[in-house]
């Protein structure tokens, strides 16, 4: 217990969670939020088809993927904060070479070099974050971690279009080469800090070199321990974790096609997907309280519901007002649970190979980001559009089922916490 004269401690701290997390997830994710907009029409410029730009497009997201469990590895070899070093700069690498890119052959990997320096950075902030925050707090971090991430790439297209009103396309990456920088600098000059927010003394015995930069300590688990070690978690708390990762995939893809669908002006879908993803800010702190003081489950399951009946109710739309009332309940969905899967996959690390699994956790997270657009799309190529987004609405009283049978109960107290199983052992 505290005394009396020993000062309040801050949830985030200014240089272990503001200057060496937060400020470099933004400034990162504006950058990639800014490319993704211009990545297919650099792709047509360069002269190819539209599929074939869609198909760069997606190297993005194909390359975090790709790269999920080598970034779990490289977290655990070079310690959480160099790895954040070494994605800033090849993230940097990846746009300057996008903005010189003569041709498809070499703007395809540059993309896709991008893609794997965010699934770096994204890992290792993440392991970062777990590592040096009290459990008690974790929610509420990785939530706004979350949010965040949320904000930077809400903010990174609007930053692209004023970069494009003096430049052409090419001028936005190089604004994502600068701010990757950026990000790699405020990293680098952010002393470690081993010490947990809430602590005022020394540093926890528990904190490991990897989490502050320093090498991992010989004998550390590999991929494939940290698997088979934890093949049962995997296969339940992780199946939760991919049936989220496609609810909220196929959100980022229904409400497009849905206005395509009605005829709508690009310019009104624009502006409905802004006013969503604006709601979709508005939860992340509230979130992370809620789950750390009645536990995870509290806005799991809720967002999932939620999310399922605005999935459900899209098709019955017709009009632009109907259309932006169903946006606003995903995004509200999607930003009650926001960080809940990074706050679960904390939960459920161990100490020993947390960056491995971490790893393998995003890359459950990320293939269900992947496989949700494809139900939709499934639907659409069956010849109802309607139908795949019924589908892909199914899928969120399933994620919700599954959170509710297969993630672990927490109880708070003043001073101590209770984790009651629920199905599995962590």
């Amino acid at each position: 217990m505290p005394s009396p004269t020993t000062p309040p401690a801050r949830l985030f701290p200014l240089r272990t969670v503001v200057l060496g997390a937060f400020v470099p997830a933004f400034v990162f994710d504006v950058g990639v939020g800014a490319a993704i907009p211009v990545i297919a029409p650099t792709a047509t410029n360069l002269g190819s088809t539209l599929a074939v730009a869609g198909l760069v497009a997606a190297l993005l997201p194909a390359g975090q993927i790709l790269a999920d469990l080598p970034a779990g590895a490289l977290a655990a070899r070079l310690g959480d904060r160099r790895a954040m070093l070494v994605a800033g700069v090849v993230a940097a690498l990846g746009f300057a070479g996008a903005a010189l890119a003569p041709s498809l052959a070499t703007l395809a990997p540059a993309v896709l070099a991008i893609g794997a320096a965010a699934a770096v950075f994204n890992l290792a902030r993440h392991s970062y974050l777990t590592e040096i925050t009290p459990p008690l707090q974790r929610a509420r971090v990785l939530s706004t971690l979350a949010g965040v991430h949320r904000i930077g790439q809400f903010v990174g297209p609007f930053a692209g279009a004023l970069v494009l009103r003096t430049g052409d396309v090419h001028a936005v990456y190089w604004l994502g080469a600068a701010v990757a920088l950026a990000a790699t600098v405020t990293v680098a000059v952010v002393r470690d800090d081993v010490t947990a927010p809430g602590e005022t003394g020394a540093a926890r015995p528990s904190a490991r070199p990897v989490a502050t930069g320093a090498q991992a300590a010989p004998g550390s688990p590999t991929l494939r321990t940290v698997l088979r070690d934890h093949r049962r978690l995997f296969s339940t708390l992780g199946v939760a974790c991919l049936l989220v990762g496609a609810v909220r995939g196929a959100r980022q893809t229904v409400i497009p096609l849905w206005g395509v669908h009605l005829g709508l002006d690009p310019a009104v879908t624009s502006l409905v997907v802004g006013v969503a993803g604006g709601v979709d800010m508005l939860l992340f702190y509230p979130a992370g309280k809620v789950m750390d003081r009645m536990g995870r489950l509290w806005i799991g399951v809720p967002s999932m519901l939620l999310m399922g009946v605005a999935l459900v109710a899209l098709p019955l739309t017709h009009s632009a007002p109907s259309l932006a009332v169903v946006a606003m309940l995903l995004g509200l969905g999607n930003g009650m649970g926001s960080g809940v899967l990074m706050t679960l996959g904390s939960d459920a690390s161990p100490a020993q190979g947390r960056a491995q699994f971490l790893g393998l956790w995003r890359v459950l997270q990320d293939t269900g980001a992947a496989a949700g657009p494809l139900v939709v799309s499934a639907g659409a190529a069956l010849g109802s559009l309607a139908a795949g987004i019924w589908a892909a609405g199914l899928l969120g009283p399933a994620a919700a089922a599954a959170l509710a049978r297969w993630a672990p109960r927490w109880t708070v107290h003043a001073n101590r916490t209770t984790r009651r199983r629920a199905g599995i052992a962590l």
